[in-house]
């Protein structure tokens, strides 16, 4: 992965052969504190006008209008949506939060596949994981937290594209991530390793459930998100009063 910048906006990207991936970060943007800079999360106290112009400069920045930027609504749940090109049943619009749009209930989904070039799709973030997942059957973005995970949503997401490729971008890390006993009961078939008492690494079983989906190449950011106040959002470590990062991935027909 490699940093990049654009009209004041930085993110992490990583290079999944014939699909990009973005992951930003908090810099940027003209969201005030707590929320400052770059929040891309409506559905939090910050001003809704700050977050339609950090939308619009995030969507300027990768190159794609707003429109053609797909989200929905997340409930930490397995559920994809498939889109094989737009109009997409809901957008990065300013303007438009992730409840309704145009008078339509925006779905609940918590990853998007994409099969078309020139569109992108979206998930939010805050702690939990941005992974971004890549095939023969076009490209997976997925928002994994541990309800997500343990439900299924990496395998739905590597057989929906038939997924070679996947980059897992900044979440929070096993340094800072305490759980109790039923989230660990959840990764008990996951294998030993992945936490120290009750601290999960939350990424080492995101890796190992893509290696078990039949994923070859899996590239890791290895940042947390609550250790990196400077850098990044985290509903843990600012008691849920903070902004939403994002991770968008697309497909690049100029890529190999």
């Amino acid at each position: 992965m490699e940093w990049r910048e654009s009209i004041g906006l930085r993110w992490l990207e990583a290079d999944l052969g014939a699909a990009r991936v973005a992951f930003t970060t908090r810099l940027g943007g003209v969201s005030k504190p707590p929320f400052d800079s770059l929040n891309l999360g409506l559905l939090t106290d910050d001003d809704p006008d700050a977050v339609g112009s950090n939308r619009s400069q995030l969507a300027a920045a990768l190159g794609f209008p707003p429109d053609r930027i797909a989200f929905a609504r997340q409930v930490h749940g397995a559920e994809l949506e498939m889109h094989a090109g737009p109009p997409f049943r809901h957008h990065f619009s300013p303007d438009r939060d992730a409840k309704s749009q145009g008078g339509e209930e925006a779905p609940e989904a918590d990853g998007h596949v994409l099969t078309e070039p020139d569109t992108a799709a979206l998930v939010f973030v805050a702690d939990c994981l941005p992974v971004a997942l890549r095939g023969p059957g076009g490209v997976a973005m997925l928002h994994c937290g541990w309800r997500g995970l343990a439900a299924g949503i990496v395998a739905r997401g590597a057989a929906a594209v038939e997924a070679t490729e996947a980059a897992i971008g900044p979440g929070i890390g096993g340094c800072c991530y305490e759980v109790g006993e039923e989230v660990l009961a959840a990764f008990a078939g996951v294998g030993e390793g992945i936490a120290d008492e009750r601290m999960l690494d939350l990424a080492e079983v995101t890796r190992r459930l893509l290696v078990e989906a039949g994923v070859t190449r899996v590239q890791t950011a290895g940042l947390c998100t609550s250790c990196e106040p400077e850098l990044f959002f985290s509903h843990r470590r600012d008691a849920g009063r903070t902004g939403r990062q994002a991770g968008v991935a697309w497909l690049d027909p100029g890529a190999d």
